[in-house]
């Protein structure tokens, strides 16, 4: 069982349909009702909210089309596996954040970064102009004259990945950052550098993307990227294994394409097993 390592007060004024839907999603969520589990019969849900089962059954909607419940003839309603949860859906992710963030879900949101941000930071340094460049610089003094463990640095740092997101000008890249905006700037408050050493090498680390990216260096920016992510996962303690740092096609296809023209073996390719040093 994981412990949550943080809590965001429920909000209010929810209709009977929707607090019925949040209730039961974060039961769920926090383990209440186990992945594979059986939630209790209509009738039951009903009484213990005393809602109609017309209400019950809107909820139950919601909740199966965000991937959380199946429903069956002849078995009632089970829990699906998280797999099939759909983790880009606001309301999940605010209820995430209601059920308390673990370790598991930090790494599940730093695997989808791992996935995106690198690969964005490339494409920022490609594609930036000078404006882009002074709204990133201007979101790393915003960080540098917060405290740490603030919210407004949390804000900074979010903003600035953000900018990041938005020079790359690819819009599917931004709309994931602005999709998984609440589970990020969690993160970043869980992962805030408290110590002075760990500060300053965390706004070290920020600003080497934001440099590499001015200096136009996508393999740079985006290697500063994936170390930036990797640190924030190690304060909390669940990094996983460190990726590869990433090349460039262009980089990569040149010397290749004019390496195999001289009859040479393609450098490109990995050794053999045997060469490769531990």
């Amino acid at each position: 069982m994981t412990t949550p390592l943080v809590f965001i007060p429920a909000g209010r004024g929810h209709s009977h349909q929707a607090e019925v839907t949040r209730t039961l999603a974060i039961d769920i969520i926090s383990g209440r009702y186990p992945e594979g589990s059986g939630l209790p019969r209509d009738a039951e849900l009903s009484a213990m909210f005393d809602v109609s089962r017309t209400v019950l059954r809107e909820s139950m909607k919601t909740l199966s089309a965000k991937g959380l419940i199946v429903a069956k003839a002849k078995v009632g309603t089970r829990v699906r596996e998280r797999s099939s949860w759909n983790m880009f859906d606001p309301d999940l992710l605010a209820w995430h954040l209601e059920a308390g963030i673990d370790k598991r879900f930090l790494r599940d949101l730093a695997d989808i970064r791992l996935a995106v941000e690198p690969r964005t930071a490339a494409l920022a340094a490609e594609r930036r102009d000078d404006d882009m460049v002074a709204a990133m610089r201007a979101c790393m003094e915003r960080m540098r004259g917060a405290p740490s463990d603030s919210a407004d640095f949390a804000d900074a740092d979010l903003a600035l990945h953000l900018e990041i997101a938005h020079a790359a000008g690819n819009p599917f890249m931004r709309s994931i950052g602005a999709v998984i905006e609440a589970a990020l700037r969690a993160s970043f408050r869980l992962s805030a550098p408290v110590e002075e050493a760990e500060r300053e090498a965390t706004l070290y680390a920020h600003g080497a993307i934001v440099d590499a990216i001015d200096a136009g260096d996508a393999p740079r920016a985006a290697e500063a990227m994936t170390e930036v992510i990797f640190n924030g996962l190690r304060r909390h303690g669940g990094a996983p294994a460190r990726p590869q740092p990433y090349r460039s096609a262009a980089l990569v296809e040149a010397p290749a394409l004019a390496a195999l023209a001289a009859g040479a073996s393609d450098p490109t390719r990995d050794p053999p097993i045997e060469s490769i040093e531990p």
